[in-house]
């Protein structure tokens, strides 16, 4: 594993956003951000365990949560939303839910339907916790999010790149 404390020159290079390779490139950008994004996880990580005592999966599932205006969101949405298996949900669930972060209830009118929201204290845990998480990020993202990411975050996304030359 590499030092953290690396500079991003002493880093092996990334493969070119325009490249040269078999791939598209379209999935060459996004290999590219998924590389710049394993990176912020990592250390999102830490910071994550030291501020809200949860795991990172945990923290995903808050965040989902939080972004909601009203309520919660039905399991199976949540599952599908990041990709996870019904059967880890749950298990996630059930520990944030233990630590008093999240509650669950039936669905009204839908017998098998479980919603999951936040509670008061997860609104304040993450209330509290969001500039130092958002710091984390942001700092993981100029450290490793160089030009070669950037350039295949704005090829998937170009309307990005039309935003950023009006600024």
């Amino acid at each position: 594993m590499a030092d953290p404390e690396e500079h991003p020159a002493d880093l092996p290079g990334c493969p070119s956003a325009e490249g040269s390779g078999l791939l598209p490139a379209e999935l060459r950008a996004w290999m590219l951000l998924l590389a710049a994004t394993g990176a912020v996880e990592q250390r999102l990580r830490a910071v994550v365990k030291e501020k809200l005592d949860i795991s990172h999966d945990e923290f995903l599932i808050l965040c989902l949560l939080a972004e909601q205006p009203e309520g919660g969101l039905r399991m199976t949405r949540v599952s599908e939303l990041l990709g996870r298996p019904k059967t880890r949900l749950t298990y996630q669930i059930a520990c944030l839910q233990h630590t008093g972060l999240v509650t669950r209830g039936s669905v009204c009118g839908d017998k098998r339907g479980i919603e999951v929201a936040l509670t008061d204290k997860a609104r304040r845990l993450l209330t509290e916790a969001s500039a130092p998480l958002a710091e984390t990020v942001r700092q993981a993202l100029a450290r490793f999010m160089g030009p070669d990411q950037r350039a295949a975050l704005c090829a998937l996304v170009p309307d990005l790149a039309e935003e950023s030359r009006a600024e």
